[in-house]
């Protein structure tokens, strides 16, 4: 799977996805890095099949509104540690890879995955 890791999350998240065999990018490889637009990187995630993963609501009514971006991983761990956010993401990552083949909006607590619609 496809994924881009928005400026909030940690590098290291996207790494960990590579390191898990997808192709992931940060914000912080795009030429903008970290001030990319949300817009940049809607249009990056359409034209690349690429599910954003973020804790920022905006993507969320984006989404809702307007089905952009298509797929979006939501984390409302509220603040966690890197190596905690690890510890959440890499068990449930093939159930994640495979609800996004039905479902575009997937959101990750601290305790739960929830598939939305």
């Amino acid at each position: 799977m496809r994924f881009i890791v928005d400026a909030q999350l940690p590098r290291r998240l996207a790494a960990l996805l590579r390191a898990e065999g997808h192709d992931a990018l940060h914000t912080l490889d795009l030429p903008g890095a970290n001030r990319t637009s949300d817009a940049e990187i809607v249009r990056l995630a359409s034209d690349e099949d690429r599910v954003v993963i973020t804790k920022d609501a905006d993507f969320i009514d984006s989404h809702l509104l307007r089905g952009k971006p298509p797929n979006l991983l939501l984390i409302s761990t509220g603040n966690i540690s890197n190596r905690e956010l690890e510890a959440l993401i890499v068990p449930l990552l093939p159930t994640i890879v495979s609800e996004f083949d039905a479902h575009g909006l997937i959101e990750l607590s601290r305790s739960a995955l929830i598939v939305h619609g």
